[in-house]
């Protein structure tokens, strides 16, 4: 016989009311106003965006098409292909490379960890070709890199033809994308991240170089990430900052000055940590629910949601959260560890607010012949 999977939906047993004291809500006033041709604003650890103008719409990211470069480095050297103490030969192709410059020199031999503060700090294209050719043998093979890993980490509208983010036509992100990626990287290489992306200055060859995001020097809740300018791109900042446990990420892009990108990054950031706030409501090894599975070797499954969770909502307003929690129903064993089973849906004053997917917690295998007997009875009537 064949059973036919439902789902249903079950009140989770999250007890709002213990995270503390109710606190009166804050009243939300809309974003600021954005002088921007694309922005957004995220909260790092629930994905929620708190603001928005054209999120998805492709954009040229100028030098920001360096935090994908970083990003494949990062993954190099943590997966062990790359060392910071590597030396890379300078390439005449590097070495010509226009726009920032590190000033590095032809035929010369540089440690990976100068070039990466070279490419990060001041945005060295000189560095960050040099990077791509010593991992990649040229840039052109590294861009290939650079669409598969865009590919792996979800960004939808998102595309490299090069590895600075010179302008070249079908080159592109979107701010999404920009801060989708901005947060993989906190979240995958932290100590990379905090190593390189706080440093407000870099000198090589004896000339001093100074980090282009100055809210580095403003804002000391502001660990990075990267600005980019073109004059077809106008001006764009990407920017991280971390309060009272609270990271936010902000993005944006076609502003008219280096001062406007800042201002609007500095409005979005504010705005963010003033009005909202971040809980978490579910530790990643606290299951969520469990559900009946029928013919396995256990009647009960934990259900998680692959991590903790996290929700950003209006500061104040913890007391106004619900969960609900839409799940499989008639599962029938086997069932594997991490298929997923449903959709925990998290309201705010009982409108939809965030959704998170739901887990299988550990795998069921099938029970004996007698139980999936007695299941297969009791199934006839559910």
């Amino acid at each position: 016989m064949i059973h036919r999977c439902r789902t249903f939906s079950i009140a989770t047993t999250l007890l709002l009311g213990l995270l503390g004291a109710p606190a009166q809500a804050l009243s939300l006033p809309q974003p600021p106003s954005v002088p921007a041709k694309a922005y957004v604003l995220l909260d790092h650890d629930s994905g929620q965006l708190l603001a928005s103008a054209n999120p998805d719409e492709p954009v040229e990211p100028a030098s920001i098409t360096k935090l994908m470069t970083t990003y494949i480095l990062f993954d190099e050297i943590k997966s062990g292909n790359l060392a910071l103490d590597d030396q890379v030969t300078i390439s005449e192709q590097a070495w010509r490379m226009g726009g920032s410059k590190m000033f590095i020199e032809v035929g010369k031999q540089i440690p990976v960890v100068d070039l990466l503060r070279g490419m990060i700090i001041i945005s060295g294209n000189d560095a960050t070709l040099a990077l791509a050719e010593h991992v990649a043998g040229s840039e052109e093979s590294f861009a290939g890199y650079m669409n598969q890993y865009a590919s792996d980490l979800g960004l939808t509208n998102s595309h490299f033809v090069n590895v600075t983010g010179w302008p070249a036509k079908n080159h592109y992100m979107s701010a999404r994308d920009i801060a989708t990626l901005t947060g993989a990287m906190i979240r995958d290489f932290p100590d990379l991240y905090e190593r390189f992306y706080q440093q407000k200055e870099f000198t090589w060859n004896d000339i001093k170089q100074y980090n282009r995001n100055s809210l580095l020097w403003t804002d000391p809740s502001v660990d990075g990430v990267k600005t980019g300018h073109t004059e077809s791109a106008g001006y764009c900042l990407a920017a991280s900052a971390e309060r009272e446990g609270m990271r936010l990420i902000s993005v944006v892009t076609g502003t008219s000055s280096n001062n406007a990108r800042k201002s609007a990054s500095a409005a979005l950031l504010n705005y963010g940590f003033r009005f909202y706030q971040t809980y978490k409501l579910f530790d990643a090894d606290k299951p969520i629910t469990e559900i009946r599975v029928w013919k396995g070797d256990r009647d009960l499954l934990p259900v998680d949601a692959g991590g903790p969770v996290y929700v950003t909502a209006p500061r104040g307003g913890r007391d106004k959260l619900a969960t609900t929690a839409e799940v499989t129903r008639n599962l029938v064993a086997p069932v594997e560890k991490g298929r997923e089973l449903g959709t925990l849906n998290i309201t705010f004053n009982g409108e939809p607010l965030h959704q998170r997917p739901l887990y299988a917690g550990t795998d069921v295998g099938t029970g004996g012949l007698f139980q999936s007997l007695i299941d297969e009875f009791w199934l006839l009537f559910e």
